[in-house]
């Protein structure tokens, strides 16, 4: 059912309205009637005959006809039997605004089952509880009890927490931001982020969706609603509570070290969110989006009255990923018609702290018409001879609107009067360079996802049937661990290059199957109890002879024996030694909310010292699993420089592609690492070393 009711009714009745100011029911119905609502509102109490102007009822049914719109207020025993009265009464939407549920306990999430069960019955939309309403600056709607009416505008906001909403309005106010719709959605019994992001999407009032989250309700259909709504307008994200584990740490090394913030930032990677990881940052960049067209690509032109703030920038620009724009000849030659002897032209401009407005005009006309500028970052620091108001002004005339423009006024009153000319005339202003340029990568970043090419996800050839056995067999005796030698049948199944090996239960094997195989080769303790084999001493490596294999298995088993008494041994598996090369993992940590989630990162001891890791949801395509590893403060090691030779990039996205594929299959894989893959140089082919699984039960 749509939603429209709980922006554009027809009438609305508060349930609970109050004559006493500072109460929410009171409150509640004068910021109804205050914001110049246009349709019918229907006061509900019993013990009163009128409330601020209007005729007030007894009960809904007391109306004489259908209202659309139902405002709860009443204490929270009383709030399951005014659902009802609303319903019965015609209302397509409820808002229940009373706390005291499900946030209290078992006896309160009762009470709010019911209240959903009543209203599915009817095919009513409930709002909360435990919410404060509804705001609809196009509608002149105002069913909260928030303070603050905001100014109408582009940026529409949800919150889960409804004291966070006040602030969002508070500072909207501040930074002169309008709001086109403000939906606090408090315990999300039954609307929740999905249903606001499906919906906001479609208003065409709306320009950017922000929103404070401390929850998701279901991973596959918010990523999926996410990604429909960023594909038309930015949706800018503060997600909290995510320090908490919410799990069982995990034997694997993806299961250590994928926790819940990062499958939310895969999440949101995948869907285009724009995640901001402060409440300020969640404006910085609402205010850019709102304001500014999307960069055609990452090169920043800095205009500043000092060096040392050109320098603080230039420094930021880097640090983000970004580029310090190179001029045109021709740019600078404009410039030094324009600018003083003494200004530098190199970016960044620095127009000097005498500058007047028409230098800052000149510098911001030059970077317009320049194609190797992508963005514009004026800085202005408050000296004597500066007119901040006056340049302010002038900025803003300058712009053209090809670009987008951020301006940081640094300092406090002396560059107040220029600040608020920036906002009167919808230029994003920011207090430090810092924040102006993490507004700009946040910018690019969802411009390059959105310009993104249509996602393709390559089907690999596989042996599908040979897998289920293996699975089912596993499933079927419960043994839900998978060591390295079924986990290496499953991945040769699915393409992996897997060296030769076989498993022995005597001396007299193992030096059968090295004859057979060739020499050098490995021995590795085969025990469902021990995951890392080298920390117990179970591994053995470039043996050349008979004699050699005999001797390594005499001390392998007795250091077992030493460091694991009680751990089963199946046997050792002798496997032929691997060519050298660079050690990387790909692992796989399926997570409860958004399903498999894929990682890449160094292997062997690198991914918990160093933990550079980069996580990405499956299923993924080639375009992706490139950018997982791009990611990586590593890549340079992959790429090779300096001299160094690099390895092949390509054949390990297709390793990520071939996970991807086979934890989509199967879904009773939640975690699996291959640690290490052994990459080389561009044209091998990469080779599993050691791989580990873990299977649950579906229900």
């Amino acid at each position: 059912m749509s939603l429209d009711v709980f922006f554009v009714p027809r009438s609305v009745a508060v349930i609970g309205a109050s004559r006493t100011p500072g109460k929410v029911g009171y409150d509640l119905l004068a910021n109804l009637i205050n914001a110049g609502f246009s349709g019918d509102i229907f006061p509900i109490n019993p013990g009163v005959d009128e409330l601020l102007g209007r005729p007030c009822f007894p009960d809904m049914q007391a109306i004489g006809r259908e209202v659309d719109l139902a405002v709860i207020v009443v204490p929270k025993e009383k709030v399951l039997p005014a659902v009802k009265q609303s319903i019965e009464a015609g209302a397509k939407g409820v808002v229940v605004i009373t706390s005291g549920f499900r946030e209290m306990g078992s006896e309160g999430f009762e009470i709010e089952k019911k209240m959903v069960d009543v209203c599915r019955r009817r095919a009513v939309r409930l709002l909360g509880p435990n919410c404060m309403g509804i705001i609809n600056t196009d509608a002149a709607l105002n069913t909260s009890f928030i303070g603050r009416y905001p100014e109408a505008g582009s940026i529409s906001i949800f919150s889960q927490s409804g004291a966070v909403c006040a602030a969002m309005l508070d500072l909207c106010s501040s930074r002169h931001l309008g709001v086109a719709k403000m939906i606090s959605i408090g315990n999300k019994a039954d609307i929740n982020e999905i249903d606001l992001l499906s919906w906001l999407a479609k208003d065409e009032k709306t320009k950017v969706i922000i929103g404070y989250l401390e929850d998701i309700s279901a991973g596959d259909a918010f990523v999926k609603a996410a990604e429909e709504a960023a594909s038309v307008k930015p949706v800018i994200i503060l997600k909290a509570g995510t320090t908490a584990t919410g799990r069982k740490a995990a034997a694997s090394h993806t299961g250590v070290l994928a926790g819940a913030d990062s499958a939310y930032g895969a999440a949101f990677k995948r869907s285009g969110v724009v995640r901001a990881d402060s409440f300020e940052a969640l404006f910085d960049y609402a205010a850019a989006l709102a304001l500014q067209p999307l960069p055609k690509g990452n090169r920043v032109l800095i205009i500043t009255n000092a060096g040392g703030p050109g320098t603080i920038a230039a420094d930021a620009v880097e640090k983000a990923g970004l580029q310090v724009a190179i001029l045109e000849n021709r740019t600078i030659t404009f410039l030094r018609e324009k600018l003083p002897r003494e200004s530098s032209i190199s970016n960044p401009i620095d127009v000097l702290g005498d500058a007047v407005p028409d230098r800052y005009a000149a510098a911001i006309e030059a970077a317009q018409q320049d194609p190797s500028v992508d963005a514009i970052l004026v800085i202005m620091t408050p000296q004597t001879m500066t007119q901040p108001a006056e340049t302010a002004l002038a900025i803003a005339s300058a712009i053209d609107g090809s670009k987008p423009v951020v301006a940081s006024f640094m300092g406090g009153e002396d560059v107040l009067p220029g600040r608020k000319h920036l906002c009167a005339a919808g230029l994003p202003h920011y207090g430090s360079p810092e924040r102006a340029v993490a507004a700009l990568k946040a910018m690019h970043h969802y411009s390059l996802w959105k310009n993104r090419p249509p996602r393709q996800i390559t089907h690999f050839r596989v042996n599908r049937r040979r897998v289920e056995r293996i699975i089912t067999r596993r499933m079927r005796t419960n043994r839900l661990m998978v060591g390295e030698v079924k986990g290496k049948d499953i991945l040769s199944a699915y393409g992996f290059k897997i060296p030769h090996g076989a498993m022995a239960i005597c001396q007299e094997e193992a030096v059968e199957i090295a004859e057979r195989i060739g020499y050098p080769v490995a021995l590795k303790i085969v025990s469902p109890n021990i995951i890392h084999k080298s920390d117990m001493g179970g591994i053995q490596l470039d043996l050349n002879n008979a004699e050699a294999i005999e001797d390594a298995y005499d001390l392998m088993m007795l250091k077992i024996r030493k460091r694991a008494p009680d751990a089963r041994i199946d046997g050792i598996y002798v496997e032929q030694m691997i060519p050298r090369g660079l050690e990387v993992i790909l692992g796989m940590n399926r997570d409860p909310q958004f399903g498999p989630m894929l990682m890449f990162g160094l292997g062997g001891i690198f991914v918990e010292v160093l933990k550079d890791v980069a996580f990405h949801l499956a299923p993924i395509t080639e375009a992706e699993a490139v950018q997982m590893l791009m990611s990586t403060r590593s890549y340079a090691m992959l790429e090779g420089r300096r001299g160094q030779q690099g390895v092949d990039v390509n054949a390990i996205a297709v390793g990520l592609q071939r996970i991807s594929q086979l934890t989509t299959d199967f879904p009773q894989i939640i975690e699996l690492d291959i640690n290490p893959f052994i990459v080389g140089d561009i044209g091998t082919e990469p080779i599993v070393a050691d791989v580990h699984m873990n299977l649950t039960t579906l229900r």
